[in-house]
């Protein structure tokens, strides 16, 4: 004897495993690169230190925040350089045109002050 047809029984699986992400998700996920900036081992930056009005300003900060780590596993130049790239890489669609090129020059000054 066969078993009657089940009919409107299937439930739909929970949407965290049909791929889709909720809000709540997608800005977490948005926000690992905040993480990495606070807490790699490149260095240990000034707060606020990308924020700073000046490229003058934030490179000496990087530079003084890379002479003085000791969790970095490059030379100086290297980490700072690689944390500013990181930030502009990572924040570079949110970042103005202004901010960009001050960010940029950030990068000229920093090869200046280790020259």
């Amino acid at each position: 004897m066969t078993s009657p047809k089940k009919t409107g029984t299937r439930r739909k699986k929970p949407t965290a495993t049909r791929g889709r992400v909720g809000a709540a998700s997608r800005a977490k996920l948005r926000r690992w690169s905040g993480k990495v900036t606070r807490t790699s081992d490149a260095l240990t930056l000034e707060h606020g230190v990308f924020t700073k009005r000046s490229a003058q300003a934030i490179a000496q900060s990087l530079k003084r925040s890379a002479e003085r780590s000791r969790r970095r596993k490059s030379s100086p130049l290297r980490s700072a350089m690689s944390m500013l790239t990181f930030y502009i890489n990572r924040a570079g669609k949110d970042l103005s045109a202004s901010r960009k090129r001050t960010l940029e020059a950030a990068k000229q000054e920093l090869r200046r002050l280790f020259a």
